[in-house]
């Protein structure tokens, strides 16, 4: 039998509201079946089946105790009862389901409340707030990772005092430099050199020493700041000065400034003047050396970094340089540069492969 006829016998007996009566080889949809072929009585099992499901009309017109439209009479009513019954069954599981779902709720909000409450009491926790403390400098400086148990309050006063403004000791620095260089971040190294930069740069204004714009210049270098050091040089009067030496330092300084400007030109100009003044110098040249390896011109930057050696710069310093120009070169420049050192010496420059 098709499944529409089964919906159909349903839908005449008025049981289509009871799921099984449109489904078929259930004991509803056979009972139906049965009736509707009118050569056999329902059998024993339905009928019983009848009565379990308490399907009263069904049952006595099965039994052939009411006529059809008696039936149908008895039926409407009983399918009345159903979907009545049905749909406060719906609204009280509804109603139910609300009340588990207030409950719920009042339940995670009074979890939540909970967990505030102990957050709060954990921030107030003088020990938990100096923790914290701890750890946001830590966070700030790039210092997240183990710290070992001796060199954790030397750090952290190192760290608190940077964070404050306030130069470092000598002994500090040295053991930044040293002993705790694993800790002597990026960014607690910039840091460093602004404050040192800052200070240096005051104390020119105060004093007028040149020494002292030098010196800031070479800070605020490190510290990304070549603009603010380019504004400072500029002030100074080289042309008024005597001390060879001192010339030579402020045009070495203020030809690192322009190199980091990209301002290769004035960087080569300056440091051949300081290389005229202080011929027996290395910084001068280690500075035509890296410009001349940055614009290109390999021979005559390895001949001035060899000038620099012969003066009392490190080979090791010159490598150091190297990487660093190479690290920073464009990809083509750095294809370029590769072939250059690899074909001087390919064990000694093998990083560059």
């Amino acid at each position: 039998m098709a499944i529409n006829q089964y919906r159909k016998n349903a839908e005449k007996y008025l049981v289509d509201d009871l799921e099984s009566a449109s489904l078929p080889s259930t004991p509803l949809s056979n009972t139906l079946k049965t009736l509707e072929a009118n050569d056999k009585a329902v059998s024993q099992m339905l009928l019983k089946f009848l009565m379990r499901k308490q399907l009263s009309a069904l049952l006595a017109y099965s039994r052939k105790e009411c006529s059809f439209n008696d039936y149908l009479k008895l039926a409407k009513t009983e399918q009345d009862t159903r979907r009545l019954t049905a749909i406060k069954e719906a609204q009280l599981e509804a109603e139910q389901q609300a009340i588990i779902q207030k409950k719920m709720r009042l339940a995670a909000e009074a979890r939540r409340k909970e967990a505030e409450e102990r957050q709060r009491a954990y921030d107030r926790d003088p020990k938990n707030i100096a923790r914290a403390k701890q750890q946001a400098l830590r966070d700030k400086y790039d210092l997240s990772f183990f710290i070992e148990r001796d060199c954790f309050p030397r750090l952290m006063q190192i760290l608190r005092k940077v964070d404050k403004g306030t130069r470092l000791s000598e002994k500090e620095v040295v053991w930044l430099n040293l002993e705790g260089k694993e800790y002597f971040t990026d960014e607690l190294r910039r840091a460093y050199h602004c404050i040192e930069a800052r200070f240096y740069a005051t104390e020119f204004k105060k004093k007028k020493d040149p020494w002292l714009a030098v010196n800031a210049s070479s800070h605020f270098r490190k510290c990304h700041e070549a603009h603010t050091a380019d504004q400072l040089l500029n002030t100074l009067k080289v042309n008024h000065l005597k001390n060879l030496k001192l010339k030579s330092a402020i045009y070495t300084t203020h030809g690192g400034v322009k190199r980091d400007l990209k301002n290769s030109n004035e960087a080569l100009l300056l440091g051949e003047k300081a290389h005229k003044l202080t011929k027996k110098d290395f910084r001068p040249c280690t500075l035509l050396g890296a410009v001349n390896m940055e614009t290109g011109c390999y021979d005559l930057g390895q001949a001035w970094y060899a000038k620099a050696i012969e003066r009392g710069f490190s080979e090791k310093a010159m490598d150091y340089e190297l990487k660093t120009i190479y690290r920073r070169s464009t990809k083509p420049d750095k294809a370029s540069l590769r072939k250059h050192l690899l074909e001087i010496d390919p064990h000694r420059y093998r990083w560059a492969k």
